[in-house]
C-alpha cells in the first residue's frame, strides 16, 4: 500500500465554507473542501496554500490544525491535515490545468443550509465542524480512517 501526506483548509467567510466541486459525469460528484497532497519537501501549511490556488484562485492561511483524518483511496493510504484557514484574496474560479485534471467544475462559500442535495466532505461539515468552530478548535480531532471508494454510476444498457 503507497502512503500520502495531505492537508486542506477549512476557510469561512460569513457564516459560509469554502469548497470545491469535483464532477466527472457517470463517476462522482461531491463537494470538498479544498486540499491535496503534499509534494517533495513542501510543508503541510504550504501545500494547502498551494492546493487551495490551484482548485479555486484563492489565497488563504492556514491557521490552526482543526482535524486530522486517514482516508483509504484503493491502494494508499492518505493522512490529510485540515487546518482552519483565513481568506488573504485571489479570485474564486476553477479555470487551472490542475483543477480540470481533478475534475474540478465549481467553487463556492456554501452555508450549511446549501449542502442539502449535495455529497458534501469532510463528512464532519455536516454538523460537528460548525459546534467545534463555535468551541474554538480547543485541539485537533482525529476522525478516524473513512474508505473514500466512490461508487460508479451503474451503466445504462
Amino acid at each position: 500500500m503507497k502512503h500520502r501526506i495531505a492537508a486542506g483548509v477549512l476557510v469561512e467567510q460569513e457564516g459560509r465554507i469554502l469548497l470545491v466541486r469535483h464532477h466527472k459525469p457517470g463517476c462522482y460528484d461531491f463537494w470538498v473542501a479544498p486540499g491535496g497532497g503534499a509534494e517533495g519537501t513542501e510543508d503541510l501549511r504550504d501545500a494547502a496554500r498551494r492546493e487551495v490556488r490551484e482548485e479555486c484562485g484563492l489565497d488563504v492561511e492556514p491557521l490552526a490544525i482543526a482535524y486530522i483524518e486517514e482516508l483509504i483511496m484503493g491502494d494508499c493510504r492518505e493522512c490529510k491535515i485540515w487546518f482552519t484557514g483565513r481568506l488573504l484574496g485571489g479570485q474564486l474560479q476553477t479555470s487551472s490545468a490542475a483543477a480540470a485534471v481533478e475534475h474540478i467544475v465549481d467553487a463556492a462559500f456554501l452555508s450549511r443550509a446549501e449542502f442539502t442535495g449535495k455529497t458534501v466532505y469532510p463528512p464532519v461539515l455536516l454538523d460537528d465542524y460548525w459546534r467545534e468552530r463555535n468551541q474554538g478548535f480547543a485541539h485537533p480531532r482525529y476522525l478516524g480512517v473513512r474508505d473514500t471508494l466512490l461508487a460508479t454510476a451503474p451503466e445504462v444498457s
